[in-house]
Protein backbone atom coordinates (compact mmCIF):
# COMPACT_ATOMS: atom_id res chain seq x y z
CA UNK A 1 0.00 0.00 0.00
CA UNK A 2 1.36 3.52 -1.06
CA UNK A 3 0.75 6.55 0.85
CA UNK A 4 -2.44 8.04 2.02
CA UNK A 5 -4.15 10.77 -0.05
CA UNK A 6 -7.00 13.00 1.35
CA UNK A 7 -9.58 14.62 -0.09
CA UNK A 8 -10.80 18.09 -0.39
CA UNK A 9 -14.00 19.21 -1.54
CA UNK A 10 -14.21 22.40 -2.95
CA UNK A 11 -18.33 23.50 -2.55
CA UNK A 12 -17.57 26.42 -3.00
CA UNK A 13 -15.36 26.56 -6.00
CA UNK A 14 -17.64 24.00 -7.56
CA UNK A 15 -20.52 26.75 -8.07
CA UNK A 16 -18.05 29.79 -8.52
CA UNK A 17 -16.56 28.11 -11.87
CA UNK A 18 -20.45 27.36 -12.71
CA UNK A 19 -21.85 30.13 -12.51
CA UNK A 20 -22.61 33.75 -10.55
CA UNK A 21 -23.91 33.02 -7.28
CA UNK A 22 -23.25 30.61 -4.11
CA UNK A 23 -26.05 28.58 -2.16
CA UNK A 24 -28.01 30.07 0.76
CA UNK A 25 -27.36 29.89 4.47
CA UNK A 26 -30.09 27.32 4.84
CA UNK A 27 -29.26 25.48 1.88
CA UNK A 28 -25.44 25.06 3.15
CA UNK A 29 -27.27 24.22 6.44
CA UNK A 30 -28.52 21.18 4.55
CA UNK A 31 -25.85 19.95 2.70
CA UNK A 32 -22.75 20.62 5.22
CA UNK A 33 -24.10 16.72 7.50
CA UNK A 34 -24.41 15.22 4.04
CA UNK A 35 -21.11 15.85 2.79
CA UNK A 36 -19.94 15.02 6.36
CA UNK A 37 -21.99 11.59 6.22
CA UNK A 38 -19.90 10.87 3.05
CA UNK A 39 -17.30 10.27 5.18
CA UNK A 40 -14.33 10.55 2.50
CA UNK A 41 -13.92 14.58 2.85
CA UNK A 42 -10.84 15.73 5.36
CA UNK A 43 -11.20 19.07 3.98
CA UNK A 44 -13.88 21.52 2.77
CA UNK A 45 -13.50 24.66 0.65
CA UNK A 46 -16.61 26.80 2.29
CA UNK A 47 -15.87 30.41 1.46
CA UNK A 48 -13.56 33.16 0.03
CA UNK A 49 -13.00 33.63 -3.91
CA UNK A 50 -16.35 35.49 -4.75
CA UNK A 51 -18.12 34.16 -2.10
CA UNK A 52 -18.74 36.83 0.53
CA UNK A 53 -19.32 39.08 -2.20
CA UNK A 54 -21.96 37.25 -4.23
CA UNK A 55 -23.52 36.49 -1.33
CA UNK A 56 -24.40 40.40 -0.88
CA UNK A 57 -25.74 40.73 -4.36
CA UNK A 58 -28.12 38.47 -3.21
CA UNK A 59 -29.12 40.55 -0.60
CA UNK A 60 -27.79 37.99 1.96
CA UNK A 61 -25.20 37.83 5.03
CA UNK A 62 -22.11 36.61 3.92
CA UNK A 63 -20.60 36.39 8.14
CA UNK A 64 -23.70 34.10 8.83
CA UNK A 65 -23.31 31.93 6.20
CA UNK A 66 -19.88 31.02 6.64
CA UNK A 67 -20.36 30.78 10.63
CA UNK A 68 -23.29 28.29 9.22
CA UNK A 69 -21.37 26.45 6.76
CA UNK A 70 -18.17 26.02 8.75
CA UNK A 71 -19.49 24.81 12.32
CA UNK A 72 -20.48 21.56 11.38
CA UNK A 73 -17.27 20.98 10.10
CA UNK A 74 -15.53 22.26 12.93
CA UNK A 75 -17.57 20.15 15.01
CA UNK A 76 -16.40 16.90 13.10
CA UNK A 77 -12.90 17.59 12.52
CA UNK A 78 -13.07 18.51 9.15
CA UNK A 79 -10.76 21.11 7.97
CA UNK A 80 -12.29 24.06 6.76
CA UNK A 81 -10.74 26.41 3.51
CA UNK A 82 -11.02 29.33 1.92
CA UNK A 83 -9.74 31.29 -0.77
CA UNK A 84 -7.97 34.20 -0.33
CA UNK A 85 -6.79 36.65 -3.55
CA UNK A 86 -3.26 37.71 -1.38
CA UNK A 87 -3.19 41.43 -2.32
CA UNK A 88 -6.76 41.44 -3.35
CA UNK A 89 -8.18 39.87 -0.24
CA UNK A 90 -12.07 38.92 -1.35
CA UNK A 91 -11.67 41.30 -4.25
CA UNK A 92 -10.54 42.23 -7.53
CA UNK A 93 -8.67 45.18 -6.50
CA UNK A 94 -6.02 45.71 -3.85
CA UNK A 95 -7.18 45.97 -0.05
CA UNK A 96 -5.27 47.95 2.49
CA UNK A 97 -2.86 46.04 5.11
CA UNK A 98 -5.03 46.73 8.18
CA UNK A 99 -8.14 45.28 5.86
CA UNK A 100 -6.49 42.42 5.21
CA UNK A 101 -4.84 42.17 8.63
CA UNK A 102 -8.62 42.23 10.17
CA UNK A 103 -9.85 39.51 7.66
CA UNK A 104 -7.95 36.80 8.80
CA UNK A 105 -9.02 37.38 12.31
CA UNK A 106 -12.72 37.21 11.51
CA UNK A 107 -12.44 34.02 9.32
CA UNK A 108 -10.37 32.47 12.08
CA UNK A 109 -13.34 33.31 14.19
CA UNK A 110 -16.42 32.33 12.35
CA UNK A 111 -14.60 29.01 11.36
CA UNK A 112 -12.35 28.90 8.79
CA UNK A 113 -9.16 27.22 9.43
CA UNK A 114 -6.95 27.55 6.25
CA UNK A 115 -6.62 30.21 4.03
CA UNK A 116 -5.02 29.63 0.21
CA UNK A 117 -3.16 32.36 -0.10
CA UNK A 118 -2.57 33.64 -3.84
CA UNK A 119 -1.14 36.39 -6.39
CA UNK A 120 -1.93 36.04 -10.48
CA UNK A 121 2.14 37.16 -10.67
CA UNK A 122 3.39 34.54 -7.95
CA UNK A 123 4.91 37.63 -6.40
CA UNK A 124 6.02 36.95 -3.19
CA UNK A 125 5.55 40.57 -1.94
CA UNK A 126 1.98 40.04 -2.13
CA UNK A 127 1.98 36.75 -0.10
CA UNK A 128 4.52 36.90 2.88
CA UNK A 129 2.80 39.42 4.80
CA UNK A 130 -0.44 37.40 4.49
CA UNK A 131 1.36 34.32 5.66
CA UNK A 132 2.51 36.16 8.50
CA UNK A 133 -0.63 37.90 9.37
CA UNK A 134 -3.01 34.54 9.00
CA UNK A 135 -0.63 32.67 11.66
CA UNK A 136 -0.67 35.69 13.68
CA UNK A 137 -4.78 35.15 14.05
CA UNK A 138 -4.18 31.05 14.57
CA UNK A 139 -4.96 29.80 10.94
CA UNK A 140 -2.79 27.68 8.83
CA UNK A 141 -1.65 29.56 5.89
CA UNK A 142 -1.22 27.72 2.84
CA UNK A 143 0.80 29.58 0.28
CA UNK A 144 -0.07 29.04 -3.35
CA UNK A 145 1.72 28.79 -6.76
CA UNK A 146 -0.54 29.32 -9.41
CA UNK A 147 0.12 27.34 -12.64
CA UNK A 148 0.85 27.82 -15.97
CA UNK A 149 2.60 26.92 -19.25
CA UNK A 150 5.27 29.04 -20.76
CA UNK A 151 9.18 29.80 -20.85
CA UNK A 152 9.36 31.74 -18.01
CA UNK A 153 7.53 29.40 -15.70
CA UNK A 154 9.86 26.46 -14.89
CA UNK A 155 10.03 23.82 -12.58
CA UNK A 156 13.17 25.83 -11.32
CA UNK A 157 10.69 29.23 -10.86
CA UNK A 158 8.17 27.49 -9.30
CA UNK A 159 10.48 25.83 -6.93
CA UNK A 160 11.91 28.71 -5.60
CA UNK A 161 8.89 30.54 -5.29
CA UNK A 162 8.29 27.71 -2.71
CA UNK A 163 11.21 27.70 -0.81
CA UNK A 164 10.36 31.84 0.36
CA UNK A 165 6.98 31.18 1.03
CA UNK A 166 8.03 27.70 3.94
CA UNK A 167 11.22 30.39 4.63
CA UNK A 168 8.19 32.40 5.67
CA UNK A 169 5.94 30.36 7.62
CA UNK A 170 3.58 28.88 5.45
CA UNK A 171 3.22 25.16 6.40
CA UNK A 172 1.30 23.92 3.05
CA UNK A 173 1.34 24.43 -0.51
CA UNK A 174 -0.88 24.31 -3.16
CA UNK A 175 -0.38 23.86 -6.70
CA UNK A 176 -3.30 25.87 -8.17
CA UNK A 177 -4.13 25.21 -11.56
CA UNK A 178 -6.89 27.11 -12.42
CA UNK A 179 -6.78 26.67 -16.06
CA UNK A 180 -5.96 23.36 -16.21
CA UNK A 181 -3.26 23.46 -18.57
CA UNK A 182 -0.33 22.38 -16.48
CA UNK A 183 1.47 19.41 -18.33
CA UNK A 184 1.01 16.42 -15.93
CA UNK A 185 4.55 15.28 -15.94
CA UNK A 186 5.72 19.09 -15.52
CA UNK A 187 3.44 19.13 -12.22
CA UNK A 188 5.19 15.81 -10.91
CA UNK A 189 8.66 17.12 -11.52
CA UNK A 190 7.33 20.46 -9.20
CA UNK A 191 5.29 18.39 -6.23
CA UNK A 192 8.69 15.97 -5.87
CA UNK A 193 10.73 18.94 -6.37
CA UNK A 194 8.89 20.98 -3.03
CA UNK A 195 8.73 17.62 -1.06
CA UNK A 196 12.21 16.31 -0.72
CA UNK A 197 13.50 19.79 0.09
CA UNK A 198 10.53 20.49 2.62
CA UNK A 199 8.98 16.75 2.94
CA UNK A 200 6.92 18.01 5.56
CA UNK A 201 4.99 20.77 4.03
CA UNK A 202 1.63 19.68 3.09
CA UNK A 203 0.91 20.03 -1.19
CA UNK A 204 -2.54 20.14 -2.33
CA UNK A 205 -3.31 20.43 -5.85
CA UNK A 206 -6.03 22.22 -7.07
CA UNK A 207 -6.87 21.39 -11.04
CA UNK A 208 -9.96 22.32 -13.11
CA UNK A 209 -10.99 20.06 -15.88
CA UNK A 210 -10.99 22.09 -18.73
CA UNK A 211 -8.63 21.16 -21.22
CA UNK A 212 -8.91 17.52 -20.08
CA UNK A 213 -5.66 17.24 -18.27
CA UNK A 214 -6.80 16.66 -14.57
CA UNK A 215 -7.00 13.15 -13.64
CA UNK A 216 -3.28 12.24 -15.10
CA UNK A 217 -2.02 15.42 -13.44
CA UNK A 218 -3.77 14.04 -9.99
CA UNK A 219 -1.60 10.70 -11.07
CA UNK A 220 1.61 12.26 -11.23
CA UNK A 221 1.52 14.58 -8.32
CA UNK A 222 0.27 11.63 -6.12
CA UNK A 223 3.09 9.24 -7.31
CA UNK A 224 5.51 12.67 -6.66
CA UNK A 225 4.30 13.16 -2.81
CA UNK A 226 0.71 15.26 -3.06
CA UNK A 227 -1.11 14.93 0.20
CA UNK A 228 -4.47 16.25 -0.78
CA UNK A 229 -6.29 16.38 -3.71
CA UNK A 230 -9.66 18.73 -4.54
CA UNK A 231 -12.54 16.90 -5.95
CA UNK A 232 -16.26 17.71 -6.88
CA UNK A 233 -19.09 16.28 -6.84
CA UNK A 234 -22.06 15.67 -9.11
CA UNK A 235 -24.03 17.08 -10.79
CA UNK A 236 -21.28 20.30 -10.71
CA UNK A 237 -18.42 17.86 -11.55
CA UNK A 238 -16.36 17.90 -14.39
CA UNK A 239 -16.90 20.21 -17.89
CA UNK A 240 -14.52 23.29 -16.55
CA UNK A 241 -14.95 22.63 -13.09
CA UNK A 242 -13.06 20.02 -11.09
CA UNK A 243 -12.84 15.84 -11.34
CA UNK A 244 -15.53 13.84 -9.28
CA UNK A 245 -14.30 12.16 -6.37
CA UNK A 246 -15.45 8.90 -7.35
CA UNK A 247 -13.23 8.49 -10.49
CA UNK A 248 -10.41 10.40 -8.23
CA UNK A 249 -10.80 7.71 -5.56
CA UNK A 250 -11.29 5.13 -8.08
CA UNK A 251 -7.88 6.25 -10.42
CA UNK A 252 -5.65 6.30 -6.64
CA UNK A 253 -7.12 3.19 -5.34
CA UNK A 254 -6.27 1.33 -8.41
CA UNK A 255 -2.88 2.51 -8.14
CA UNK A 256 -2.60 1.42 -4.76
CA UNK A 257 -2.71 4.62 -2.72
CA UNK A 258 -4.56 4.54 0.56
CA UNK A 259 -7.73 6.36 0.13
CA UNK A 260 -11.03 6.51 2.16
CA UNK A 261 -13.96 5.03 1.40
CA UNK A 262 -16.93 6.60 -0.19
CA UNK A 263 -20.72 6.85 1.38
CA UNK A 264 -22.79 6.47 -1.37
CA UNK A 265 -25.96 7.04 -0.28
CA UNK A 266 -24.92 10.09 1.14
CA UNK A 267 -23.42 10.98 -2.14
CA UNK A 268 -26.49 10.64 -3.93
CA UNK A 269 -28.03 12.54 -1.19
CA UNK A 270 -25.65 15.24 -1.93
CA UNK A 271 -25.92 15.13 -5.55
CA UNK A 272 -30.06 15.08 -5.13
CA UNK A 273 -29.81 17.81 -2.58
CA UNK A 274 -26.70 20.19 -5.07
CA UNK A 275 -29.45 19.67 -8.12
CA UNK A 276 -32.38 20.56 -5.88
CA UNK A 277 -30.29 24.22 -5.34
CA UNK A 278 -29.64 24.73 -9.10
CA UNK A 279 -33.14 24.34 -9.74
CA UNK A 280 -34.38 25.96 -7.45
CA UNK A 281 -32.52 29.34 -8.20
CA UNK A 282 -28.88 28.96 -8.62
CA UNK A 283 -29.38 27.06 -12.12
CA UNK A 284 -31.27 30.18 -14.07
CA UNK A 285 -27.28 32.16 -13.29
CA UNK A 286 -25.11 28.95 -14.63
CA UNK A 287 -23.62 29.12 -17.99
CA UNK A 288 -24.09 25.56 -19.79
CA UNK A 289 -21.43 26.05 -21.74
CA UNK A 290 -19.44 25.46 -18.64
CA UNK A 291 -20.44 21.46 -18.35
CA UNK A 292 -18.36 20.79 -21.62
CA UNK A 293 -14.68 20.74 -21.63
CA UNK A 294 -12.70 22.10 -24.81
CA UNK A 295 -8.61 21.31 -25.53
CA UNK A 296 -8.80 24.71 -26.99
CA UNK A 297 -8.03 25.89 -23.71
CA UNK A 298 -4.79 24.72 -24.42
CA UNK A 299 -3.21 26.96 -26.66
CA UNK A 300 -4.38 30.42 -25.30
CA UNK A 301 -4.08 28.78 -21.45
CA UNK A 302 -7.48 31.05 -20.27
CA UNK A 303 -9.12 29.16 -17.29
CA UNK A 304 -12.29 28.02 -18.25
CA UNK A 305 -14.43 29.71 -15.39
CA UNK A 306 -14.23 32.71 -17.53
CA UNK A 307 -15.76 30.97 -20.61
CA UNK A 308 -19.22 32.10 -20.07
CA UNK A 309 -18.68 35.74 -19.91
CA UNK A 310 -15.29 35.68 -22.55
CA UNK A 311 -18.23 34.54 -24.95
CA UNK A 312 -20.86 37.25 -24.23
CA UNK A 313 -17.80 40.01 -24.50
CA UNK A 314 -17.13 38.41 -27.43
CA UNK A 315 -20.31 38.44 -29.39
CA UNK A 316 -20.55 42.34 -28.34
CA UNK A 317 -17.33 42.91 -30.22
CA UNK A 318 -18.32 40.92 -33.29
CA UNK A 319 -21.18 42.77 -34.13
CA UNK A 320 -19.10 45.78 -34.33
CA UNK A 321 -16.15 44.17 -36.29
CA UNK A 322 -18.72 42.53 -38.79
CA UNK A 323 -20.61 46.08 -39.59
CA UNK A 324 -16.93 47.17 -40.02
CA UNK A 325 -16.70 44.27 -42.90
CA UNK A 326 -19.86 45.09 -44.02
CA UNK A 327 -18.79 48.06 -44.96
CA UNK A 328 -16.12 47.03 -46.69
CA UNK A 329 -17.27 44.68 -48.52
CA UNK A 330 -15.32 41.75 -46.68
CA UNK A 331 -17.09 38.63 -45.40
CA UNK A 332 -18.27 38.86 -41.75
CA UNK A 333 -16.98 36.60 -39.21
CA UNK A 334 -18.46 33.53 -37.48
CA UNK A 335 -18.17 33.20 -33.86
CA UNK A 336 -16.01 30.23 -34.58
CA UNK A 337 -13.54 32.86 -36.70
CA UNK A 338 -13.86 35.27 -33.37
CA UNK A 339 -12.87 32.45 -30.97
CA UNK A 340 -10.25 31.34 -32.98
CA UNK A 341 -9.01 34.98 -34.04
CA UNK A 342 -9.16 35.94 -29.74
CA UNK A 343 -7.25 32.75 -28.83
CA UNK A 344 -4.51 33.58 -31.41
CA UNK A 345 -4.41 37.05 -30.49
CA UNK A 346 -3.96 36.05 -26.84
CA UNK A 347 -1.08 33.80 -27.47
CA UNK A 348 0.42 36.81 -29.40
CA UNK A 349 -0.12 39.40 -26.25
CA UNK A 350 0.69 36.94 -23.76
CA UNK A 351 4.39 37.27 -23.94
CA UNK A 352 4.30 40.81 -24.96
CA UNK A 353 3.12 41.66 -21.55
CA UNK A 354 5.62 39.50 -19.71
CA UNK A 355 3.42 36.14 -19.22
CA UNK A 356 1.15 36.88 -15.85
CA UNK A 357 -0.57 33.77 -15.13
CA UNK A 358 -4.09 33.55 -16.52
CA UNK A 359 -5.64 33.90 -13.12
CA UNK A 360 -7.75 36.49 -11.83
CA UNK A 361 -7.62 39.32 -12.81
CA UNK A 362 -5.18 39.44 -14.87
CA UNK A 363 -6.40 36.64 -17.26
CA UNK A 364 -9.69 39.22 -17.97
CA UNK A 365 -6.95 41.76 -18.51
CA UNK A 366 -5.01 39.98 -20.91
CA UNK A 367 -8.13 38.49 -22.74
CA UNK A 368 -9.33 42.42 -22.87
CA UNK A 369 -6.52 43.37 -24.39
CA UNK A 370 -6.14 40.86 -27.15
CA UNK A 371 -9.91 41.23 -27.58
CA UNK A 372 -10.28 44.69 -28.12
CA UNK A 373 -7.38 44.70 -30.51
CA UNK A 374 -9.19 42.63 -32.56
CA UNK A 375 -11.28 45.44 -32.58
CA UNK A 376 -8.90 48.27 -33.35
CA UNK A 377 -6.73 46.12 -35.89
CA UNK A 378 -10.18 45.86 -37.99
CA UNK A 379 -10.74 49.61 -37.51
CA UNK A 380 -7.24 50.03 -39.18
CA UNK A 381 -5.49 51.54 -35.64
CA UNK A 382 -3.09 49.08 -34.73
CA UNK A 383 -2.70 47.19 -31.32
CA UNK A 384 -2.72 48.34 -27.58
CA UNK A 385 -5.08 51.70 -28.48
CA UNK A 386 -7.86 50.55 -26.12
CA UNK A 387 -6.10 49.86 -22.49
CA UNK A 388 -7.74 51.38 -19.32
CA UNK A 389 -5.87 51.97 -16.07
CA UNK A 390 -6.67 48.15 -14.62
CA UNK A 391 -4.43 46.86 -17.22
CA UNK A 392 -1.47 49.47 -17.47
CA UNK A 393 -1.77 48.91 -13.95
CA UNK A 394 -0.58 45.24 -14.41
CA UNK A 395 2.10 46.37 -17.03
CA UNK A 396 3.50 48.93 -15.33
CA UNK A 397 3.94 46.77 -12.04
CA UNK A 398 1.35 48.46 -9.82
CA UNK A 399 -0.18 44.94 -9.03
CA UNK A 400 3.37 42.75 -8.73
CA UNK A 401 6.20 42.05 -10.30
CA UNK A 402 5.49 40.73 -13.93
CA UNK A 403 7.27 37.21 -14.56
CA UNK A 404 8.46 38.19 -17.98
CA UNK A 405 9.90 40.81 -20.18
CA UNK A 406 7.26 43.60 -20.85
CA UNK A 407 8.45 43.77 -24.77
CA UNK A 408 9.90 46.71 -26.03
CA UNK A 409 6.89 48.66 -28.27
CA UNK A 410 4.39 48.80 -25.25
CA UNK A 411 7.73 49.91 -23.17
CA UNK A 412 7.28 52.57 -25.62
CA UNK A 413 4.21 53.09 -26.04
CA UNK A 414 4.44 53.99 -22.01
CA UNK A 415 6.80 56.82 -22.22
CA UNK A 416 4.69 58.39 -24.79
CA UNK A 417 1.83 58.39 -22.42
CA UNK A 418 3.88 59.83 -19.74
CA UNK A 419 3.48 56.58 -17.45
CA UNK A 420 6.43 54.85 -15.27
CA UNK A 421 7.41 51.73 -14.58
CA UNK A 422 7.27 50.88 -10.56
CA UNK A 423 9.07 48.36 -8.85
CA UNK A 424 7.94 49.17 -5.33
CA UNK A 425 6.44 46.76 -2.99
CA UNK A 426 2.24 47.05 -4.84
CA UNK A 427 1.28 46.98 -0.70
CA UNK A 428 2.55 50.75 -0.44
CA UNK A 429 0.48 51.90 -2.85
CA UNK A 430 -2.68 51.27 -0.51
CA UNK A 431 -2.52 53.17 2.89
CA UNK A 432 -5.08 51.45 5.79
CA UNK A 433 -8.27 52.33 5.96
CA UNK A 434 -10.15 50.64 8.99
CA UNK A 435 -10.82 54.28 10.45
CA UNK A 436 -12.97 55.55 7.77
CA UNK A 437 -15.23 52.47 7.68
CA UNK A 438 -15.48 52.45 11.37
CA UNK A 439 -16.77 55.87 11.18
CA UNK A 440 -18.95 55.35 8.87
CA UNK A 441 -20.40 52.34 10.89
CA UNK A 442 -20.95 54.57 13.23
CA UNK A 443 -22.24 57.70 11.44
CA UNK A 444 -25.11 54.95 10.01
CA UNK A 445 -26.09 53.32 13.57
CA UNK A 446 -24.66 49.81 11.91
CA UNK A 447 -23.36 47.48 14.49
CA UNK A 448 -19.42 46.57 13.74
CA UNK A 449 -21.05 42.53 14.32
CA UNK A 450 -19.33 40.10 16.16
CA UNK A 451 -15.69 39.98 15.72
CA UNK A 452 -16.07 42.94 14.47
CA UNK A 453 -17.15 41.22 10.71
CA UNK A 454 -19.76 43.64 9.93
CA UNK A 455 -16.60 46.01 9.60
CA UNK A 456 -14.64 43.86 7.98
CA UNK A 457 -17.59 43.36 4.82
CA UNK A 458 -18.02 46.89 4.45
CA UNK A 459 -14.32 47.77 4.05
CA UNK A 460 -13.99 44.60 1.66
CA UNK A 461 -16.88 45.45 -0.32
CA UNK A 462 -18.06 48.98 -0.03
CA UNK A 463 -20.74 49.27 -2.42
CA UNK A 464 -21.82 45.91 -2.33
CA UNK A 465 -22.14 46.04 1.61
CA UNK A 466 -24.04 49.67 1.38
CA UNK A 467 -26.86 47.90 -1.18
CA UNK A 468 -26.98 45.44 1.44
CA UNK A 469 -27.67 47.27 4.19
CA UNK A 470 -30.09 49.36 2.07
CA UNK A 471 -32.65 46.51 1.14
CA UNK A 472 -31.13 47.25 -2.41
CA UNK A 473 -28.97 44.23 -3.31
CA UNK A 474 -31.70 42.30 -2.78
CA UNK A 475 -34.13 43.74 -4.74
CA UNK A 476 -31.91 44.05 -7.55
CA UNK A 477 -31.28 40.54 -7.21
CA UNK A 478 -35.13 39.06 -7.24
CA UNK A 479 -35.61 41.43 -10.36
CA UNK A 480 -32.44 39.63 -12.00
CA UNK A 481 -33.86 36.29 -11.44
CA UNK A 482 -37.45 36.95 -12.38
CA UNK A 483 -35.82 38.16 -15.96
CA UNK A 484 -33.76 35.11 -15.70
CA UNK A 485 -36.66 33.18 -15.16
CA UNK A 486 -38.65 34.82 -17.79
CA UNK A 487 -35.76 34.56 -20.16
CA UNK A 488 -35.26 30.41 -19.44
CA UNK A 489 -39.71 30.44 -20.48
CA UNK A 490 -39.08 32.06 -23.54
CA UNK A 491 -35.63 30.06 -24.52
CA UNK A 492 -37.98 26.71 -23.84
CA UNK A 493 -41.44 27.45 -24.97
CA UNK A 494 -43.59 29.38 -27.33
CA UNK A 495 -43.11 33.04 -27.70
CA UNK A 496 -44.78 35.09 -25.29
CA UNK A 497 -45.64 39.03 -25.16
CA UNK A 498 -44.85 40.90 -22.06
CA UNK A 499 -48.93 40.70 -21.32
CA UNK A 500 -48.62 36.68 -21.54
CA UNK A 501 -45.88 36.54 -19.35
CA UNK A 502 -47.44 38.93 -17.09
CA UNK A 503 -50.49 36.41 -16.32
CA UNK A 504 -48.32 33.57 -16.53
CA UNK A 505 -46.50 34.92 -13.32
CA UNK A 506 -50.01 35.98 -11.89
CA UNK A 507 -51.44 32.53 -12.56
CA UNK A 508 -51.57 31.12 -9.47
CA UNK A 509 -51.14 34.37 -7.52
CA UNK A 510 -54.14 36.08 -5.62
CA UNK A 511 -54.18 40.02 -5.99
CA UNK A 512 -53.77 42.61 -2.78
CA UNK A 513 -55.73 45.28 -3.78
CA UNK A 514 -56.10 48.82 -2.11
CA UNK A 515 -59.15 49.31 0.44
CA UNK A 516 -58.97 53.05 0.30
CA UNK A 517 -57.37 55.79 -2.10
CA UNK A 518 -54.36 57.37 -0.54
CA UNK A 519 -50.40 57.35 -0.57
CA UNK A 520 -49.13 53.78 0.48
CA UNK A 521 -46.30 53.07 2.22
CA UNK A 522 -44.65 49.64 3.05
CA UNK A 523 -42.92 50.59 6.08
CA UNK A 524 -43.19 53.64 7.78
CA UNK A 525 -40.06 54.61 9.52
CA UNK A 526 -37.29 52.20 7.76
CA UNK A 527 -35.40 49.88 9.37
CA UNK A 528 -34.08 49.74 13.17
CA UNK A 529 -30.35 50.00 12.24
CA UNK A 530 -31.34 53.58 10.11
CA UNK A 531 -32.02 52.14 6.57
CA UNK A 532 -34.50 53.90 4.39
CA UNK A 533 -37.68 52.72 4.16
CA UNK A 534 -38.46 50.79 0.52
CA UNK A 535 -41.08 48.36 -0.62
CA UNK A 536 -40.30 44.51 -0.35
CA UNK A 537 -38.52 42.66 -2.56
CA UNK A 538 -39.78 40.34 -4.89
CA UNK A 539 -39.57 36.89 -3.41
CA UNK A 540 -40.19 37.79 0.14
CA UNK A 541 -42.45 35.90 2.12
CA UNK A 542 -45.57 36.36 3.98
CA UNK A 543 -47.38 34.55 7.29
CA UNK A 544 -50.99 34.53 6.59
CA UNK A 545 -51.36 37.14 9.83
CA UNK A 546 -48.85 39.87 8.50
CA UNK A 547 -49.65 43.05 7.28
CA UNK A 548 -48.49 44.08 3.31
CA UNK A 549 -48.42 47.58 4.09
CA UNK A 550 -50.25 51.05 4.76
CA UNK A 551 -52.32 53.63 2.71
CA UNK A 552 -52.72 56.91 4.29
CA UNK A 553 -56.01 58.32 3.25
CA UNK A 554 -56.94 61.49 2.11
CA UNK A 555 -58.38 62.66 5.66
CA UNK A 556 -55.46 61.45 7.67
CA UNK A 557 -56.50 58.14 8.70
CA UNK A 558 -54.01 54.68 8.16
CA UNK A 559 -55.23 52.00 6.55
CA UNK A 560 -53.49 48.37 7.31
CA UNK A 561 -53.36 46.10 4.37
CA UNK A 562 -53.55 42.46 4.75
CA UNK A 563 -50.94 40.16 2.68
CA UNK A 564 -53.86 37.74 2.00
CA UNK A 565 -54.12 34.50 2.96
CA UNK A 566 -49.84 34.81 3.04
CA UNK A 567 -47.62 33.07 0.63
CA UNK A 568 -44.62 34.53 -1.69
CA UNK A 569 -44.69 37.63 -3.14
CA UNK A 570 -44.66 37.42 -6.76
CA UNK A 571 -45.10 40.92 -8.36
CA UNK A 572 -45.56 44.68 -7.44
CA UNK A 573 -47.24 47.53 -8.76
CA UNK A 574 -47.11 50.25 -6.77
CA UNK A 575 -43.81 51.81 -4.97
CA UNK A 576 -43.11 53.17 -1.65
CA UNK A 577 -44.89 56.65 -1.45
CA UNK A 578 -46.72 55.72 -4.29
CA UNK A 579 -50.62 57.07 -4.75
CA UNK A 580 -53.26 54.96 -5.16
CA UNK A 581 -56.80 54.30 -6.16
CA UNK A 582 -59.53 52.43 -4.26
CA UNK A 583 -59.84 48.71 -5.50
CA UNK A 584 -56.26 49.27 -7.46
CA UNK A 585 -54.18 46.07 -7.78
CA UNK A 586 -50.85 46.34 -5.67
CA UNK A 587 -49.28 43.31 -5.39
CA UNK A 588 -49.74 39.31 -5.88
CA UNK A 589 -48.72 36.87 -3.65
CA UNK A 590 -48.74 33.55 -4.34
CA UNK A 591 -50.45 31.06 -2.05
CA UNK A 592 -47.75 28.24 -0.45
CA UNK A 593 -49.39 24.31 -1.71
Amino acid sequence: MKRKIQFSLVYRDMWQSSGKFQPRKDQLERIAPVIIEMGCFSRVETNGGAFEQVNLLAGENPNDAVRAFCKPFNEAGIKTHMLDRGLNALRMYPVPDDVRRLMYRVKHAQGVDIPRIFCGLNDERNIIPSIRWAAEAGMTPQATLCITSSPVHTVEYYAAKADLFVEAGATEICLKDMAGIGRPRFLGRLTKAIKEKHPDVIIEYHGHTGPGLSMASVLEVCENGADVIDTAIEPLSWGKVHPDIISVREMLADAGFDVPEINMNAYMKARTLTQEFIDDWLGYFINPTNKHTSSLLLGCGLPGGMMGSMMADLGGIQGVINNLRKKKGVPELTTDDMLVALFNEVEYVWPKVGYPPLVTPFSQYVKNIALFNLLTIEQGKGRYVMMDDSVWGMILGKSGKIPGTIAPELVELAKQKGYEFVDADPHTFYPDALDSFREEMAKNGWDCGKDDEELFELAMHPEQYRNYKSGQAKKNFLADLDKAKAARLQANGPKLSPEELSAFKHAKADAVVAPEAGQLFYEIRGGADGTPAVEPAIGRKYSADELLCHILTPWGEIADVPACLGGTLVDLKVKQGGKVQRGAVIAWIERAE
